[in-house]
């Protein structure tokens, strides 16, 4: 079954190479994507607002990460902004955020639901921004919904239909999709990234993650070529 929600979708595929790397007898069937609940608008229109770049990129980069992780927070503030610019906006690589909020962190579940339902409203990197930035004054709150609700009226975000996203868990099954879908693909830890077929777990020097991604654009390259 071809899924709906193409950020599920690139991870099924990711975990079928690993599989076939790991000569397993798991089958591409067998990693399709899951039901992420209802067949919603707005689910579909989330799942879109979390992918970065042109249709046309050789290459997927795949971000698993929790918006509670300092090691994430890390990769924003040092990485991210320099990547997107290289290979993101110049159209080599499509870039897909994956929720993976860990049991240990006790808001990053909630941080991911929000994110989500900004991400309904077209705002999910936005968002993803304001949180990563803010992540020192949330983490420790023992209620931070209406922290993250000032940080989505700061977006732009209609605040009545993202309460009732929030409220209603209506992002849930996606991000519980997310998490079921990273786990089978390898991932074990914040953040990990599967680029094209390779898997860099950790906040890396920026030079390492252009490494992996320069070496996935010529192996892209010369398979167009075949």
């Amino acid at each position: 079954m071809q899924s709906r929600y193409p950020v599920i979708a690139a991870l099924a595929a990711f975990a079928v190479i690993l599989a076939c790397s790991k000569s397993s007898s798991a089958s591409p069937a067998s990693t399709s994507a899951a039901s992420a609940g209802p067949d919603s608008l707005m689910l579909r229109r989330a799942d879109h607002a979390r992918i970065l770049g042109s249709t046309t990129a050789p290459v997927w980069v795949v971000e698993v990460s929790d918006f509670q992780c300092p090691f994430c927070r890390q990769f924003h503030d040092e990485s991210y902004a320099e990547l997107k610019r290289a290979y993101v906006d110049s159209g080599k690589v499509r870039l897909a955020y994956v929720n993976f909020p860990l049991s240990m962190h006790h808001n990053a579940f909630a941080a991911s639901e929000t994110a989500m339902c900004a991400a309904a409203q077209d705002k999910f990197w936005q968002m993803h921004d304001a949180l990563f930035t803010t992540q020192k004054q949330w983490e420790a709150l023992p209620a931070p919904q209406p922290m993250f609700d000032s940080l989505a009226a700061a977006q732009g975000v209609d605040l009545t239909a993202f309460r009732k996203c929030v409220s209603g868990h209506l992002t849930k099954p996606m991000i519980e999709a997310d998490i079921d879908r990273a786990t089978k693909a390898g991932v074990e830890s914040t953040p990990t990234f599967l680029i094209g077929g390779m898997m860099v777990t950790g906040a890396q020097p920026i030079a390492n993650f252009r490494k992996a991604i320069d070496s996935a654009l010529t192996l892209a390259g010369s398979a167009a070529k075949k």
